[in-house]
């Protein structure tokens, strides 16, 4: 009988399935293959809703091309080869199932989108304007009616690029790259001030909220720089407590833009939501327990970092440190603080501690999720 069930039905079925346990089943027979690589993106869709985000950490040093998920279905931890990556990347963002990236020993931007669970990998085209160190930020339209593939627009703002007699210049220009084009084009001009201050003091993180993408200082005091996307306008917002945060993160819950930080001196981790006035107000604070794990004995969270998406928050230092994780429980937008141990062991086998840097994506099997051009 199940083997004779209408692929869409089937398909829908496999959409409350786990990841793991979709990888199992898809080994049942070939029809099952067939529906569970295959499956429309209103499926994948309906696995989001259905099931946790994956925490995916990934060396920030050389240490092969490799990788580290966590199942939060299973609360376990597995080791996953990048080995099918042409070189060693740095996540930029995610976007869905997929994680755009950048390689990890070029100055030169140059993206790249992968699938790690399907082993998809390919580069971006070249931006319009070469450039070292701009801010990216990505917006993710989601499917297409009639397309089965993902709709996301990257932006990419300031940056340094080569001038004439071996100088170098920072560029005022925000380029986009639509998925559906496949290409780049330039979008606009931009401050140079701004275009300073993205390419210095900006890593290659963003939040977008109610049609603008939001980028956070690096340097202390921090500061938040938007861009407008219908309008192409620039702004900038003030950060609540911003000369008494030692660490300080943008997170996007329910819609609207958050702040995540930990106050000096190994004060109090909270989140703070902005409201439609600008006006930062206090959301929720982590509970003291968590936060005295996270600092692992220190009195600074400098070294704290921040992954966030699909309405959760994961605090975390390093692979074997574990993290504290804030997230939706229920139907009712209800959120609760868990804590998830470190990686320091894999099927018995000790794993070592390193530096990494972690985003979250809901895990598809369904091969070709992007264009191949």
């Amino acid at each position: 009988m199940w083997s004779h069930l209408p692929f869409d039905l089937l398909a829908n079925i496999f959409s409350f399935l786990p990841p793991d346990s979709l990888a199992r089943a898809r080994a049942a027979c070939r029809y099952w293959l067939t529906c569970a690589t295959s499956y429309p993106l209103s499926t994948a869709a309906s696995m989001v809703r259905h099931h946790q985000a994956w925490f995916v950490a990934l060396p920030t040093r050389s240490h092969g091309l490799c990788c580290y998920l966590h199942n939060p279905n299973a609360d376990r931890w597995q080791e996953l080869s990048l080995q099918f990556q042409p070189e060693p990347t740095r996540p930029v963002a995610t976007i869905g199932s997929l994680i755009l990236s950048r390689p990890a020993d070029s100055t030169a931007l140059q993206l790249a989108i992968c699938n790690p669970l399907t082993k998809e990998f390919r580069y971006l085209p070249q931006l319009e304007i070469a450039r070292t160190n701009p801010a990216v930020g990505v917006v993710n339209l989601g499917p297409t009616q009639h397309s089965p593939f993902l709709h996301f627009r990257v932006y990419v703002a300031g940056g340094m690029s080569a001038a004439p007699r071996g100088a170098a210049t920072y560029v005022p220009t925000v380029e986009v790259y639509d998925s559906e084009d496949d290409a780049w084009r330039i979008a606009g001009p931009m401050p140079v001030e701004f275009a300073v201050r993205l390419t210095v003091w900006t890593p290659n993180e963003s939040v977008y909220s109610e049609g603008v993408l939001y980028w956070m200082t690096s340097a202390r005091a921090y500061s938040i720089m938007g861009f407008e996307i219908k309008s192409n306008k620039w702004q900038e917002l003030s950060v609540h407590m911003a000369d008494k945060l030692e660490f300080a993160a943008l997170a996007q819950l329910d819609g609207r833009l958050a702040l995540v930080g930990g106050r000096s001196g190994g004060g109090d981790a909270c989140v703070w939501e902005l409201d439609e006035r600008h006006v930062w107000s206090l959301k929720e604070k982590m509970p003291a327990e968590l936060g005295r794990r996270i600092l692992g004995g220190r009195a600074s969270w400098a070294a704290t970092k921040c992954a966030r998406g699909d309405g959760a928050v994961c605090l975390y230092r390093d692979l074997g440190s574990g993290m504290a994780v804030w997230r939706e429980v229920g139907e009712r937008g209800r959120r609760e603080w868990f804590w998830v141990e470190g990686c320091c062991s894999i099927k018995g086998k000790q794993v070592q501690n390193l530096p990494v840097k972690g985003v979250l994506i809901h895990p598809n099997l369904a091969r070709a999720f992007f264009k191949q051009r």
